[in-house]
């Protein structure tokens, strides 16, 4: 029987996309074990999923070397029949590199590709290309010769408790914006969101979504808008009661962010604002009710970077200021 251990180790929304890796082996290999290496912190994403037997967890903030060779002994003891290393950084491929396991997969770009038998090239798309490949396709490529070439989505599975914890809040339509990014650049800005929500219909319940780290954010949004019916609820939902709440939103409205994965994996309706990335580098959304809002103008420093910067590089930030209202209600007229 086979053995597989999908190995990402990067950020929420990575873990998130990988999840289709997950959804596509098990068509192909419904008696095979599945077990996926995420980073400390993320294992909630996978917890109530039914394809994965185990989730190995790397602390990579304390001891993290130590703990890297520890995870190594582990893996070999294992004995994993397949490694999929979607990870593309050096302690991943090392980790593929010690697992004995006969087919090891993984991207051209990671320092440990020689090791692999099945090496592909990792290419991100021209930001304004016809036909973008996304993260998706490309991590399918990994294992297109054990399965086919088409992606599967990607699937969170929230449990009967997530949906009980969230059901008090989902008495009256609602929408859902989370506010928040890592990256400035990729982050729509306090006035704007202020001014989106005091344009939405006076009828919807607003959610603003997040960590508790993005409460500061949210309750500057607050002070600044007449649209009394707005909540902030950063800090108070995990990742899977967040994706919950989201599926059954009338719209969500993110950045170029986790929670845009979120609302992908669980198919919920949802409106992805993009300021200094381009959707071309292979993370749009991949719900079947999305829209992508961006400036209408091609700006001549735009994109300015894969994952965007602590300040605009140019002190102009118009890839989000410029972006209207208008694009952001398209919508409404269906509702109405």
């Amino acid at each position: 029987m086979a053995k597989f251990l999908i190995i990402q180790t990067a950020f929420i929304g990575d873990v998130v996309l990988a999840t289709a890796v997950i959804e596509k082996l098990h068509q192909y290999y419904p008696d095979a074990r599945i077990d996926f290496l995420l980073r400390k912190g993320n294992e909630v994403l996978l917890k109530n999923n039914p394809l994965v037997s185990n989730v190995l967890v790397w602390d990579k903030k304390q001891q993290k070397q130590r703990n890297l060779l520890r995870m190594a002994l582990k893996i070999r003891k294992e004995k994993y029949s397949h490694i999929i290393n979607i990870h593309r950084f050096a302690t991943s491929g090392f980790l593929t590199w010690v697992s004995g396991a006969s087919y090891k997969a993984g991207f051209d770009k990671n320092p440990f590709s020689f090791c692999y038998t099945k090496n592909v090239k990792h290419i991100i798309s021209d930001p304004y290309t016809a036909a973008p490949i996304h993260e998706t396709d490309r991590n399918q490529m990994l294992i297109t010769e054990l399965t086919d070439a088409v992606a599967a989505k990607p699937r969170l599975y929230p449990s009967a408790t997530d949906y009980n914890k969230i059901k008090p809040l989902q008495s009256a339509p609602y929408i859902c914006i989370a506010p928040s990014s890592v990256w400035f650049t990729k982050q729509f800005p306090v006035e704007k969101w202020s001014a989106l929500i005091n344009a939405l219909p006076a009828n919807y319940k607003i959610y603003l979504l997040g960590g508790s780290g993005d409460a500061p954010m949210a309750d500057s949004i607050i002070k600044n808008i007449q649209h009394t019916n707005t909540e902030s609820l950063c800090g108070k939902l995990d990742f899977l009661q967040s994706a919950a709440l989201m599926q059954g939103a009338v719209m969500n409205y993110v950045n170029d962010s986790a929670p845009l994965h979120f609302a992908s994996a669980v198919n919920a309706p949802v409106t992805a604002v993009y300021c200094s990335t381009v959707p071309a580098f292979g993370f749009g959304p991949l719900s079947d009710n999305s829209k992508v809002v961006e400036i209408a103008e091609r700006l001549y420093c735009r994109p300015c970077g894969l994952h965007g910067h602590k300040v605009c590089p140019e002190g102009h930030f118009r890839c989000a200021l410029e972006i209207t209202n208008e694009q952001l209600l398209w919508w409404t007229s269906k509702t109405t």
